[in-house]
């Protein structure tokens, strides 16, 4: 076979999974145009995200926290100074988290959250979509296309 039909052969075997490591998540909206996903967190469970694309990090609130150091899935990292919409700045610790799941089957692994006091909402900021490639937030429907979850072992 000739070094031209080997290369085609390798495209062929290589596109595919390419194509298959995509992963489309719709979304919902809770009104005020804020939009949701339902993922999991290892060692929590099941649970939803506010898709920010205007956050930098992903945030999980102090009561996650506490549940995922206890089952030992979330390790310090540093600490972050926040600048909040009303332009305060803050700073919060940073927890790599070992795993968090985004729809059925995106896997992302060694995540960073910012983590904020109380049961605030869980945030999926763009350091946590940037592991995932490439993404398209649609609004009809509403729906997260992520175009590489192959990424995610990193």
């Amino acid at each position: 076979m000739s070094l031209s039909g080997v290369l085609f052969m390798a495209m062929l075997i290589i596109v595919p999974s390419t194509i298959l490591a995509a992963e489309t998540i719709p979304m919902y909206d809770k009104g005020a145009n804020t939009f949701y996903i339902n993922g999991n967190i290892q060692g929590l469970g099941v649970t939803e995200f506010m898709v920010d694309t205007g956050s930098g990090y992903m945030t999980i609130n102090q009561n996650t926290l506490d549940i995922l150091q206890e089952k030992g899935e979330a390790t310090y990292v540093k600490e972050l100074t926040g600048i909040l919409a009303n332009g305060e700045r803050k700073i919060y610790p940073v927890y790599r988290l070992a795993s968090i799941r985004l729809g059925e089957n995106c896997v992302l692994h060694n995540v960073e959250a910012a983590v904020f006091p109380g049961n605030t909402r869980h945030i999926l900021g763009l350091n946590a979509l940037k592991k995932a490639g490439d993404f398209t937030f649609s609004f009809t429907p509403p729906q997260l296309r992520l175009s590489d979850c192959s990424k995610t072992s990193t």
